[in-house]
């Protein structure tokens, strides 16, 4: 897909703000409208914005996702934080969860 580029702007309202899309976006991408959206700050110039899903909402509660956002603004702060996941680990995790049935 080719890159296409919008003008996006700064607008204020009452006691919110928000980033204004031009209608010519939403036309372009109707998925994106009225759609639950996730913005990381990847760089003081950079945002990564996602569209959420319904499913992926209902499949991963608020203090899941909270958790996991967390996880992964350390591992971006300091990419020295992370390990390789090893045999070894998986072993220790098979033995700690031998015997232990999930409900499906």
């Amino acid at each position: 897909m080719a890159s296409i580029f919008y003008s996006v702007s700064d607008k204020i309202n009452a006691n919110q703000r928000g980033l204004a899309l031009p209608d010519s976006f939403y036309k372009d991408h109707p998925q994106w409208a009225n759609a639950s959206l996730k913005i990381e700050v990847l760089s003081d110039d950079t945002l990564l914005v996602r569209l959420v899903s319904e499913e992926e909402e209902e499949e991963n509660p608020q203090m899941l996702r909270l958790f996991l956002d967390a996880l992964m603004a350390d591992a971006i702060k300091d990419p020295s934080v992370l390990v390789a996941y090893t045999t070894e680990m998986k072993a220790e995790e098979d033995e700690l969860l031998e015997g232990v049935t999930l409900d499906p």
